[in-house]
């Protein structure tokens, strides 16, 4: 970030502070340095200032980052997307990916657009016209990703009123039943489940007994199963649009509040909600972009490393532009005497890269828990004229079933005890949401550490800093360090999020010591074959019925398929025109 004097606040990427302190500008760089912590507790409320920049910082990026977990490629889909559960499942949900050549032209994208904003500002004389535009740019596009952020808030609310397991103070651990409106309990150090007919409200703690009317008590249950089970919305228009989007009650409140948010921040232009819009897209931002691998992730990071310096310190483009324009793309941190802000590239670029890290954590804890099961391999070849089969025993790996870790706070609020808060193991789930986060600690450490590098250099030379110039060598840093203390360059030079490891019934070989050398991937064209094999049995069966679009699809519907217009039987003729609807699972369920 930069700023054209010492009480600028409109600051587009790095960080500064204003009003500061002129004493610090007749010191040397030594003396200054010495002098830091004696100044900082002379001003108490510029140490204040600068923990909330850090704390704000860090707590983005680990809540983008937890967020942005998903199916890794050593585990396999869930048993329940295997067989088209009900429900959505958000394991497999698409990213953008990065590419090498992304190291070269972000930064060239960005420098166009920095040199763009400078030239109109310069030619209009007035940024005043360029502010409104860019605020009702950027009040659409807060939308989807404030409306995203609100809703998985309110997801995690609902997880705290609604938790699926608590503990009692005896040990005894409750599993909620939706489905039978009741809960079961597990004693401790059993696995055995009985029906406790006392519990009989959704709530955990003393308020899973109560002696309300059953009716009251219905309306909980019926208040638990609308916030929890997954409702599908169907809009099609014959030859146009045939989309479906699965979604939940706190989604479609979230979309509402996020509405109002942004129709009040651009009439008001309020710096609470101009920071809440700025984590909103960070958190998006987190979520939806991923380096795609570590070296495409590094070089992306040291070209806007470069970038950011040269704009800061060598052109008058990022002062210019920083200084006139008042739009969302900043964190403004208010103090009594100070204030101080925060570009939000200095939290979504390092934090793509350590969202990266906590997911190859989380494929290092499947991939560990693969097995090499022994399978026998024929080779067919001809000698003399003869037809000769010889066997061989190789090895088939078998992934792991993935288990989604998300949204999982409220039960493990409920259900762990403070001494074991850090693994808990009520459920499956919340026993995969305490994997081992290694490579996530190590960059989020080398962040706070570069952080306090950026505010340090700050205080010393009074000037704004692009924070770049610390966090990328910092985060980088941290986490190939730490890849090499452990022996595990490799595994980090191969991961990829492309795709190429999401495979299955793949055969390797194995040394003496039980260590994969090589891998014999499976013949693709037979596996395609099969598969629209199946297809056409399936297509085939008797009493089916055929989709708008000609497509066959089975006579039996699940909860999610509407019993009208959609489909239509067969020889008919009908096809749908025209459809909107809301579909709700069609029986109770344990939600």
């Amino acid at each position: 970030m930069a700023s054209s004097n010492a009480s600028s606040l409109h600051v587009v990427d790095g960080l500064a502070i204003a009003n500061m302190s002129s004493n610090t500008t007749t010191l040397s760089f030594s003396e200054t340095l010495v002098s830091m912590p004696s100044f900082l507790l002379e001003n108490w409320d510029l140490l204040a200032l600068e923990f909330r920049i850090v704390f704000t910082a860090l707590a983005c990026i680990y809540i983008g980052a937890h967020g942005a977990l998903r199916r890794p490629p050593s585990a396999t889909p869930s048993k329940s997307k295997k067989r088209g559960a009900k429900h959505h499942d958000e394991q497999d949900d698409f990213v953008e990916g990065l590419r090498p050549s992304d190291a070269i032209l972000f930064p060239v994208l960005a420098g166009v657009v920095l040199i763009g904003l400078y030239k109109l500002i310069k030619w209009l004389e007035d940024p005043d016209i360029i502010n409104k535009i860019l605020g009702a740019y950027f009040s659409v596009m807060s939308l989807a990703s404030l409306g995203k952020l609100l809703a998985d808030t309110l997801h995690i609310a609902t997880g705290f009123i609604f938790p699926s397991v608590w503990r009692a103070r005896d040990g005894t651990v409750y599993h909620i039943d939706g489905g039978k409106k009741g809960q079961w309990r597990v004693a401790s150090g059993s696995e055995e489940r009985v029906w406790d007919s006392g519990k009989k409200t959704p709530f955990g703690g003393r308020w899973s007994e109560s002696r309300a009317p059953v009716s009251k008590v219905g309306l909980f249950w019926e208040l638990r199963r609308l916030f929890t089970e997954h409702w599908t919305i169907r809009f099609q228009v014959h030859g146009l649009v045939n989309e479906s989007l699965h979604v939940k009650l706190n989604d479609i409140f979230g979309v509402i509040l996020a509405f109002g948010a942004t129709l009040v921040y651009y009439t008001t232009k309020s710096v609470l909600l101009s920071n809440l819009m700025g984590y909103a897209f960070s958190y998006a931002g987190i979520i939806m972009m991923s380096p795609t691998t570590f070296t495409t992730g590094s070089a992306v990071l040291f070209g806007l490393f470069f970038y950011d310096i040269y704009m800061v310190f060598y052109t008058p483009y990022m002062v210019t532009v920083a200084t006139k324009l008042d739009v969302p793309i900043k964190l403004v941190f208010q103090g009594p005497k100070k204030a101080s802000m925060l570009g939000l590239g200095d939290i979504v670029i390092p934090g793509m890269f350590i969202g990266l890290c906590l997911r190859f954590d989380q494929y290092l804890y499947y991939h560990r828990q693969r097995k090499l099961v022994p399978v026998e391999l024929e080779t067919e070849t001809k000698s003399a004229g003869e037809l000769q089969v010889s066997t061989e025993t190789q090895r088939m790996v078998v992934k792991p079933e993935y288990v989604n870790p998300q949204g999982q706070w409220g039960d493990r609020w409920w259900s762990t005890k403070l001494t074991g808060i850090l693994s808990p193991s009520a459920t499956p789930e919340l026993r995969a949401s305490a994997f081992s986060k290694t490579y996530f600690h190590a960059a989020m450490v080398g962040y706070l550490l570069a952080m306090v590098a950026t505010l340090a250099m700050l205080l010393v030379f009074n000037h704004a800093q692009p924070a770049l110039l610390y966090l990328v060598p910092g985060v980088v840093s941290a986490v190939w360090l730490t890849g090499l203390a452990r022996g595990e360059v490799r595994e980090m030079w191969v991961y990829t999020e492309d795709g190429s490891l999401d495979g299955s019934d793949t055969v390797v070989e194995v040394d003496a010591d039980g260590n994969v050398t090589k891998e014999v991937k499976k013949d693709e064209s037979k596996t395609d074959e099969a598969k629209d094999e199946t297809k056409a049995i399936e297509n085939e069966k008797p009493g089916g019925v055929v989709e708008a679009n000609g497509k066959g699809a089975s006579s039996g519907t699940t909860g999610d398929e509407p019993k009208h217009s959609a489909v239509t039987k067969a020889g008919t003729g009908e096809h749908c025109v025209f459809n909107f609807s809301i579909l709700a699972p069609s029986d109770a369920g344990d939600v």
